[in-house]
Formats: C-alpha cells, sequence, structure tokens
C-alpha cells in the first residue's frame, strides 16, 4: 500500500514542500532514497524505538520511503514524524483519508515525544501558500507557527496526540494567539537605558546621529571609558521594528534555531556580539548545511565589534561587501544561498596595544610603530565604509560621582523617530531605501548636495585627511541625517563641518599626530 505525507525543507530562506513516499510489498528489506542525511537516516532506528513504545510496531515488510524531490538535500531530525505517521498509513494502523490535507514536522524521541526543531516559521509560510489545512508541530514550536495567519496550526506533546487526530479521537483546538498584540507590547521594554550613562555627550550625540541615519560608527578610546556600555544601549533609541521586518528577523533566527519556545515574532531590534575569535563562516554563514551567520542575525539590527583590531584581518575584509550590498550571497560547489545582512555595524578599539595612547591620565608604553600596525589592523577600505568616527576618554571618577543622570533612551529614541518619519517620506518613491545610509550617489545630489561653501570645507577636509571619495560620499550622508535631526530642509555648513567631525580616525588625521 502506498501513502503519501508532507513535510518541507529549507535551503536559505525559502522552504520547499517534501512529499513522503511510503510503500509497503511482501519482504524485510528497508529502502530510503531521496538524498538523506545521515539525521535522516537516522530517523528510522527513532522511529522503530518510539512506535513500541506508544503501542505501535513497525510491519514485516518491504518497507521503501522516498523523499521527494529526490534530487534536494534533506537534513536534519525534522521529517521523523510524517515518516512514522506514514508507515502507520501504509500498514493501515492509522486513517489516511486526512494525510494530504496537513502538512507535519517534528523529532521523534524514543519514548514517543515530539521534541521542537528549527526553521517552524518558513515552512509555516510554505504550508500556507500551498493551501494546506493544516500544519502539525511539537508543542514547543506551536507560538512560533502560530505567527502565520489563515492557517490552523496543531501543537503536539507526542505521536499518540497525532494519531489521534488524524484517527477524529478526542478534541484538537488549533493554537489561536494574539501574537501582534504581544509583539507590540514588548517593543520598548528595554533592560538598558541612556539615562544610566554619565558624561560622554558628544559619543552620545554621535550614536544619536547613527541611529537618526542608519549609519556604521566605530568608537575609539581607552580601556573603561564606556565604549561597551554605549553600544549595548543603542538599540533602545533605535526606531521600533515594523511589522514585516520583525517578521523578516524571525525567520532568519527561526532558521539558525536561535528562538526560544516561548518567542512568537522578535520585538525589538536584535544586538549580535560574536567574540574576536569568530571565524569567517560563523560571521558571514556557510557550512555544509548553510546556515545564517552573525551579520544576518543581526539584519535589521546591531552588529557590535568589540576591541574589533583583534579579529583575524580575513574575518574583517569579508565585511567589505556585506556592509554595501546589505545582503551575502554563500556559493559552494553545491548550492548557492542568499541572506539578507542590512545591519548597522558598531565597533570599538582600544588607540594603541597598550590601550593608552592620548590619555592624559596614563602613560602609553607603546612605540610610534607598533601604533601603527596596530591601526592598520583595520584597513583602509573597511575603515571608508563606516561613516561616523568618534573618540572618547574616561570620565574622572571626581566628575562621575557628581554628574546628574544622562538622558533617557525615550526622549532620545523620539528624535531618531523623527528624524526617521522624514526620511521615509523622502524615499517613499524609492524601493528598498529607508534611511539615508542606504542613499545612492544619484540621491546624494539630489537630496544632499554641499552649497558653495559647505564644498569649499569638503575641499579643504578632502585635501587636510586624505579622505577616499567613499568617505566624501558618507560625509554627505551623516550631515543629511544631521539636518534631518535638525529639522532643516536643506543641509548646510554647520551641518557638514559636524559630519567631517566624525572622520577624525582616517589615515591622515592619525599621521598628523605622530603615529
Amino acid at each position: 500500500m502506498l501513502v503519501k505525507t508532507y513535510s518541507a525543507a529549507v535551503i536559505g530562506l525559502e522552504a520547499t514542500t517534501i512529499t513522503i513516499e511510503v510503500n509497503l510489498t511482501k519482504g524485510t528489506m528497508f529502502h530510503l532514497s531521496g538524498m538523506a542525511d545521515i539525521a535522516v537516516k537516522e530517523s528510522y532506528d527513532r522511529i522503530c524505538a518510539a512506535l513500541p513504545n506508544v503501542g505501535y510496531y513497525i510491519p514485516q515488510a518491504n518497507l521503501t520511503i522516498n523523499l521527494s524531490p529526490a534530487d534536494l538535500k534533506k537534513e536534519g531530525s525534522s521529517f521523523d514524524l510524517p515518516m512514522a505517521i506514514g508507515i502507520l498509513g501504509a500498514n493501515g494502523s492509522i486513517d489516511s483519508s486526512r494525510l494530504h490535507d496537513y502538512m507535519m514536522i517534528g523529532e521523534l524521541g524514543l519514548d514517543g515525544s515530539l521534541k521542537p526543531v528549527r526553521a517552524v516559521l518558513p515552512i509555516a509560510i510554505r504550508a500556507r501558500k500551498e493551501k494546506y489545512r493544516g500544519l502539525i508541530v511539537p508543542r514547543d514550536n506551536i507560538k512560533e507557527a502560530a505567527i502565520v495567519n489563515n492557517l490552523d496550526v496543531y501543537g503536539m506533546s507526542n505521536i499518540s496526540e497525532v494519531i489521534d487526530f488524524l484517527n477524529g479521537n478526542g478534541s484538537y483546538e488549533p493554537m489561536v494567539a494574539d501574537t501582534r498584540k504581544e509583539f507590540y507590547e514588548k517593543q520598548y521594554t528595554y533592560d538598558l537605558d541612556f539615562t544610566d550613562v554619565r558624561g560622554q555627550e558628544s559619543v552620545k550625540r554621535a550614536l544619536e546621529v547613527a541611529a537618526a541615519g542608519g549609519h556604521n560608527l566605530i568608537m575609539i578610546g581607552p580601556p573603561g571609558s564606556g565604549k561597551s556600555m554605549l553600544a549595548k544601549r543603542l538599540p533602545s533609541i533605535l526606531p521600533p521594528l515594523s511589522l514585516a521586518e520583525s517578521l523578516e528577523t524571525t525567520q532568519i533566527h527561526s532558521i539558525a534555531g536561535k528562538l526560544s519556545h516561548d518567542t512568537s515574532l522578535i520585538a525589538q531590534r536584535p544586538f549580535r556580539a560574536p567574540h574576536h575569535t569568530i571565524s569567517q563562516v560563523a560571521l558571514v554563514g556557510g557550512g555544509n548545511n548553510p546556515q545564517p551567520g552573525e551579520i544576518s542575525l543581526a539584519h535589521n539590527g546591531v552588529l557590535f565589534l568589540d576591541e574589533m583590531p583583534e579579529l583575524s584581518r580575513s574575518v574583517l575584509e569579508v565585511l567589505r561587501q556585506p556592509l554595501e550590498d546589505r545582503k551575502i550571497s554563500i556559493s559552494r560547489a553545491k548550492y548557492s544561498v542568499d541572506y539578507p545582512c542590512s545591519f548597522m555595524l558598531v565597533a570599538s578599539m582600544n588607540p594603541c596595544p597598550c590601550g593608552y595612547y592620548g590619555d592624559p591620565t596614563h602613560h602609553c608604553v607603546c612605540t610610534p610603530g607598533q601604533i601603527q600596525r596596530y591601526m592598520n589592523k583595520i584597513s583602509g577600505p573597511l575603515l571608508d565604509r563606516i561613516d561616523i568616527h568618534c573618540e572618547i576618554q574616561a570620565v574622572p571618577f571626581a566628575q562621575l560621582s557628581q554628574m546628574q543622570p544622562g538622558e533617557p533612551s525615550a526622549v532620545i529614541r523620539e528624535r531618531v523617530i523623527a528624524a526617521r518619519r522624514i526620511q521615509e517620506e523622502r524615499f517613499k518613491p524609492y524601493k528598498g531605501i529607508h534611511c539615508n545610509a542606504m542613499m545612492t550617489e544619484r540621491m546624494l545630489h539630489e537630496f544632499a548636495e554641499p552649497d558653495a561653501a559647505s564644498l569649499d570645507m569638503l575641499r579643504m577636509a578632502m585635501e587636510r585627511l586624505k579622505l577616499s571619495a567613499r568617505a566624501y560620499s558618507r560625509i554627505l550622508k551623516v550631515a543629511r541625517t544631521i539636518a534631518d535631526l535638525a529639522g532643516s530642509e536643506k543641509v548646510e555648513a554647520m551641518h557638514i563641518a559636524e559630519a567631517i567631525g566624525y572622520r577624525n580616525l582616517d589615515r591622515g588625521d592619525w599621521a598628523e599626530r605622530g603615529v
């Protein structure tokens, strides 16, 4: 007897429907076809142990299972449940008349329990697109799957419940969850706030400008000056995620298996801070089973690279293309996938190996050659792609203890949101452009064209700091954001002057200091 059940496999961000064909004939052999990896092949062992523990048995017959399309690689343990149900259906142990209405995924425990799997959200989206009546998932995955509307989602604790449901025994209702209400309730709940930061007004201003325009930023300063503290509070002043951004971000985290069981939609912009020992594959994604890397997990949020020069030079250089294109294409011999990675890069570094070059309270023991080699760990092309460079000095304790708490994040965020609204209105005719950092060269001439006085100022800065043409564009983008924060329709000389001040880590400026 031939029975078909339905599941899905995820490649990149897209799910593909997989038809599990189970056929029983006379004999005693087991055959599995359809480019299955080791985890899928081991499903048969788990099924053989699980079914007897819930009162069912593997039939003594020639059993052939085909995962179609057969030329698409199948990976992971999520095919356990549909394979087990297919075997029971082919044996006549369950009613197979309703199997074509449901897509199902889940890993089987040896006791018959259903364990959570990853990539449930894109599979749920595919099930709705293919017009399946419902989706059966492990109970721990139900909130994630229930994000998708117009699809009945059933969360089951074990395979016995799935069998009873398909046989029409018992009462099982689909999950009903107001995920959007939960999403909006969590949008403005932050554990960290800028009110905790005393002093550092110039750096907080730079972070506000970066948040308002979506600009990349690097902070340079001695140990203990507050670089990490400031960076971790940046998400609290960013505009809230839109529903579309949240769905896209949640989908990436679902594929990577980073969603907790009590999470439906991600309500806050992600903040990823990988260790400096991270590899290229972990940063940009890939591997035998292509997975999103840290830059994709930071999509619509912040990627924070602490102690940036400590990262491998080769790891840093792979950031250059994603920073420009806002997507990463991973091409290997057997596959090619694209992951989005529109993130804000925020980095921090010491000014020298010992950390105290230019610090008035500590003596630097590094030679000029050591400082130059340390700075050269970040290449000029990569530094060009960072819009805002700002220096930071530690606040002395005597001043720190007398300072008032800083401005709350909520107040700063309102100014940032107001600036972003201006940009959204400006870029309405342009598809895929949401903030000033995304502007093309043609847009710069239209929206950020400097006047004669500003152009002279820019020319002097270009010559003095030895800036590249890319740095020139970055200055205009930052100036446009500063003008938006000020509510100015035109980019004026004072906006250009502030933007030029955020390029003080370019090579020419450091050379003039004797480095």
